[in-house]
C-alpha cells in the first residue's frame, strides 16, 4: 500500500511564494521510487502537468511555470517539494504531487492540496 501525504498549500499574494511537499510511504520499503512530480486541477478545467523530478535528479517543467518553480526531492524521505515563487492567480488550483513505483513505474497520487494566489 502507497500513501502520499502533501502539505503546504494556502493563500498568497500575487507575487509572493509558497512551498508544497510531499510525503511518499510504502509498507513495501525495497520498492524504489522513481519519477515524482506534480500536476494542478482549477476550477473548470482538465488536470495539467506542473513539474516532474526523476530518481536521476533531472527535471522537467511546464512552460507556464518555468523560472519561476522548482521542484526538487530527497530520496532517502520519499518526499518531493515544490517551491512556488512569483506566483500568479492563474496558479489557482488543487495541485496533486503523484510517485511512480517500482519497475513498471505504477502510478500513485496525493489527495491535492488547495493553492489560491490572490490579485
Amino acid at each position: 500500500q502507497v500513501q502520499l501525504v502533501e502539505s503546504g498549500g494556502g493563500l498568497a499574494e500575487a507575487g509572493g511564494s509558497l512551498r508544497l511537499s510531499c510525503a511518499s510511504s510504502t509498507s513495501a520499503s525495497s520498492t524504489t521510487v522513481n519519477d515524482m512530480g506534480w500536476y494542478r486541477q482549477a476550477p473548470g478545467k482538465q488536470r495539467e502537468f506542473v513539474a516532474a523530478v526523476f530518481r536521476s535528479g533531472g527535471t522537467n517543467y511546464a512552460d507556464s511555470v518555468k523560472g519561476r518553480f522548482t521542484i526538487s526531492r530527497d530520496n532517502a524521505k520519499n518526499t518531493v517539494y515544490l517551491q512556488m515563487s512569483s506566483l500568479k492567480p492563474e496558479d489557482t488550483a488543487v495541485y496533486y504531487c503523484y510517485a511512480d513505483y517500482g519497475p513498471y513505474y505504477s502510478r500513485y497520487w496525493g489527495q491535492g492540496v488547495q493553492v489560491t494566489v490572490s490579485s
